[in-house]
């Protein structure tokens, strides 16, 4: 099936669908943590439309109507929860208005969209027969702060999974792989001492020292589609008043790794080569990817979709199988004062989806 194949009634049903929900979704504030109310506005959705639903915590998820336990599965994600409106919005960011074209509102963008466009895809598989694949839709929780009780809570009670379609803004290309992310809190030490004497066991000297190091040092391993292991001080602080040498520094450093390297590989060798102390938040967030070679890529290449790596995080990082990232919408909208999507976006999105999984399934 290609898009024109789609009746127009069918995408105008679906577009219809996907619009009034998401319009839903912005009005109710869904932070972080605090996404109960959407999940609930989900589960009342999927009620409506005739499919049972589980929901654990702030998560919601739906099988196919004909899952079968002997086929292989797709699992079909996005996320609900959305970070807080900068101080920079002129609009209500609660109000979802459409206007020139754009419907503008909190989320509409990272992930309204893509989530809106995943489930009504997932609406016009529902009761298809015989398919090749079964499809999971799930919407999950606390990605905007990589928390533990979003998708990765839930995964081990969906069974078995082939591969994941996450539903983040790709303006509907083929994100293939996604560097992962690995936080370190650092801290070099140093001898305090009044400033007018001399000292040369400065903490601050001693951590730009470290910092100088990771802003040169270079990875030998370099990702054809994600690149080079990117690492970027963003945090310092140290120092109490001004005649005091200070004992410690505290820095922050973000570092994006490719599929080359597992985040507990560059961690360690971090350790090895600085002489701060350094410190992990986390090492689940590794980097992700699917194949070229995967049915799926292959059928979205196939209908001129482009693929790239993305160098953002997302469910990807903590969803164990093959996955990519396919969505309507602009990364960089994400986050920005008065979010919005074309209201175009998300039509093509539903047709999209559905011509490139109706090649596989």
């Amino acid at each position: 099936m290609n898009t024109q194949e789609l009746s127009n009634n069918t995408v105008t049903e679906l577009y219809e669908t996907a619009l009034s929900l998401l319009k839903k979704l912005i009005i109710t504030p869904s932070f972080s943590k605090s996404e109960d109310k959407t999940a609930s506005i989900l589960e009342d959705f999927f009620k409506l439309n005739g499919i049972p639903t589980q929901r654990s915590m702030n998560n919601v998820w739906a099988f196919n109507k004909l899952y079968d336990v002997t086929k292989p599965t797709i699992l079909l994600n996005s996320h609900h929860d959305t970070v807080k409106p900068n101080s920079g919005y002129t609009l209500n960011p609660f109000e979802p208005i459409e206007k020139d074209g754009k419907l503008f509102g909190l989320g509409s963008n990272d992930a309204g969209g893509p989530l809106v466009s995943l489930i009504c895809a997932f609406l016009y598989f529902y009761e298809k027969e015989n398919l090749n694949y079964n499809l999971i839709i799930t919407a999950t929780a606390e990605e905007e702060i990589s928390g533990v009780n979003g998708v990765e809570s839930i995964y081990k009670k969906l069974g078995p999974i082939d591969f994941a379609i996450v539903g983040e803004p790709t303006e509907m290309n083929l994100a293939i792989a996604e560097k992962g992310l690995l936080v370190l809190d650092c801290e070099a030490s140093g001898t305090s001492s009044h400033a007018a004497h001399p000292n040369t066991d400065n903490a601050i000297l001693n951590a730009i020292q470290d910092i100088h190091w990771f802003t040169q040092y270079k990875f030998d391993k370099i990702s054809p589609i994600l690149g080079e292991v990117k690492m970027t001080p963003t945090i310092i602080n140290s120092g109490s008043q001004h005649n005091v040498v200070p004992n410690s520094c505290h820095f922050t450093v973000d570092v994006r790794t490719n599929e080359c390297y597992s985040n507990e590989e560059v961690y360690q060798l971090i350790q090895e080569k600085v002489k701060s102390k350094v410190t992990a938040r986390s090492l689940r967030l590794n980097s992700s990817s699917i194949p070229l070679e995967h049915p799926y890529v292959k059928a979205g290449l196939a209908l001129g979709r482009t693929y790239y790596g993305s160098p953002t995080s997302s469910d990807q990082a903590v969803i164990p199988c093959p996955s990519l990232k396919i969505g309507p919408g602009l990364s960089t909208r994400s986050h920005s004062s008065d979010e919005f999507i074309y209201l175009d976006e998300i039509k093509d999105a539903i047709q999209i989806h559905i011509s490139i999984l109706t090649q596989i399934l």
